[in-house]
């Protein structure tokens, strides 16, 4: 990675840090129509095509976005220092070991200290979900606005919905979306 390529991934960053990980809306804020709501399935991007993006993983080890299709894949985007998306990450474990082999469930690190990534996996004790990291920050610059996002993909590596910001991957209205698109497969 190029150094302005780097620079330009670390402001993205921080500013997706503060743009949406563990911020409320400022007081008398309104709605747009339109706008993403926080914490709510958003359809509105429905059959774009998942990136193909390389993802790595501590051991080194190559994973294609793109060469995932054929099984649905929940994509989600967070880093260490996040506190919602550390809060999410044993929900989605759950979530990950509940579904099995239906549902791909891959959590992309956004973090740019990548040697972060295995010691949170370890200390949290995850036993679904695979310590993935986007190295350079490809993702967020793609789906993202603010961390944690999650992107709900068909076998055909298309969207069906996503989140930005934190839910609850254990609540029975979002099992029950969830659930829905796999039934459409």
């Amino acid at each position: 990675m190029s150094r302005v390529s780097l620079t330009i991934a670390t402001i993205l960053i921080a500013g997706l840090g503060l743009a949406g990980c563990d911020r409320g809306a400022p007081e008398g804020a309104q709605e747009s129509s339109g706008a993403v709501v926080a914490g709510r399935i958003d359809r509105s991007q429905a059959g774009e095509l998942m990136p193909a993006v390389n993802l790595v993983d501590p051991a080194g080890r190559v994973l294609n976005l793109g060469a995932l299709q054929g099984t649905p894949v929940l994509l989600n985007l967070w880093a260490t220092w996040c506190a919602p998306c550390v809060k999410e990450m044993p929900l989605l474990d759950k979530l990950a070991g509940d579904y099995g082999e239906e549902l791909t469930v891959i959590a992309a690190s956004q973090d740019l200290q990548t040697e972060k990534v295995q010691p949170f996996f370890e200390e949290t004790g995850l036993e679904h979900l695979e310590p993935w990291i986007d190295p350079e920050t490809q993702l967020s610059m793609a789906l993202a606005q603010a961390l944690p996002t999650t992107v709900l993909y068909d076998g055909a590596g298309r969207e069906v919905w996503r989140v930005a910001g934190e839910l609850d991957w254990s609540a029975p209205e979002v099992r029950a979306a969830i659930d829905e698109a796999l039934a459409a497969q």
